[in-house]
């Protein structure tokens, strides 16, 4: 299911360098709730603006292996569509600027030009770019340690040079998929869905939330890299061992519900590592107990 996945990127990948993508937007894939119409279709909008038609494409190939799918209502549907549109237009420099010219629609009461100084780590940055190029410069901001180094930059529809930059970033977007970024971005959800087609397998009860852990990435930056490596760490510590049957988690939702209440904006993950290994401790003993021989 994983190789559909990256087949299906590459096939979009190369359809948009050429200028092609997959011109005709995709329909609404067959047998979709209607209760998910309204947001399949908004995500369709969405990803058509954030990268293209044939992005859209890829979504509605992710959306379809959930039709039907024993164990997933119309809720649990919802919120897959919902979160992966989210996932699937991460914010980097180059939707912000998209965002930035969509103030200069030209409607009544549109705002006037104005700046925005947003905060990213250079790594970010040069991820945006081709990977060919970014691995390069990668490896040598590690060397240097200015990997994590933050630089702020301006996204300004205040004056020409700024709208002209705008457009010369959005229009980078013919790229985005070539990005290291992207690259880790499609292994992210990938993973995603194959957790949740292992929660559905195993543990169908926790589905909903190891969905919902989606939502813990969001953003750019500091607040992007803390959610990245929290959702990390609930997975591997959690989650992946618990489906591997390394952990006896029987009440696997509840965890990954108590886990991310003890998620901070801590670099160093005190909380959630001690919240993690209490769980893991009071899952071992448990288990020990169950099994115990009785005294005779």
């Amino acid at each position: 299911m994983a190789d559909r996945g990256i087949l299906s990127s590459l096939r979009y990948l190369f359809a948009d360098l050429i200028g092609d993508d997959d011109d005709t937007p995709p329909f609404l894939p067959e047998g979709l709730p209607e209760p998910v119409m309204a947001v399949a279709s908004e995500a369709i909008h969405l990803l058509i603006d954030y990268q293209g038609p044939g992005y859209a494409h890829l979504y509605v190939s992710r959306l379809r292996r959930f039709i039907n799918k024993q164990g997933v209502d119309d809720a649990m549907l919802c919120d897959i569509a919902q979160l992966m549109a989210a996932r699937m237009s991460y914010e980097d420099p180059i939707r912000i600027a998209q965002l930035k010219l969509f103030e200069l629609d030209g409607r009544p009461g549109a705002p006037a030009g104005s700046v925005d100084v947003k905060k990213f780590r250079i790594e970010e940055l040069v991820g945006a770019l081709p990977a060919a190029i970014a691995e390069y410069l990668l490896d040598a901001l590690e060397w240097a340690g200015w990997l994590n180094k933050r630089v702020s930059i301006r996204f300004s529809t205040a004056s020409r040079f700024g709208i002209r930059r705008l457009k010369i970033e959005a229009g980078l977007r013919r790229w985005r998929l070539f990005s290291v970024r992207y690259a880790r971005e499609r292994i992210w959800v990938e993973r995603w869905l194959h957790m949740i087609d292992r929660s559905l397998t195993k543990q169908p009860q926790a589905a909903p939330a190891i969905i919902r852990t989606a939502s813990m990435i969001e953003g750019y930056g500091d607040v992007y890299r803390q959610g990245m490596a929290d959702w990390n760490a609930i997975i591997d510590s959690l989650v992946k061992p618990t489906f591997d049957g390394a952990l006896a988690l029987p009440d696997l939702g509840n965890a990954v519900i108590e886990a991310r209440a003890a998620a901070m904006p801590d670099p160093r993950q005190s909380v959630l590592k001690r919240k993690i290994a209490e769980i893991r401790a009071r899952a071992t003993a448990d288990s020990y107990r169950q099994f115990r021989p009785s005294p005779e």
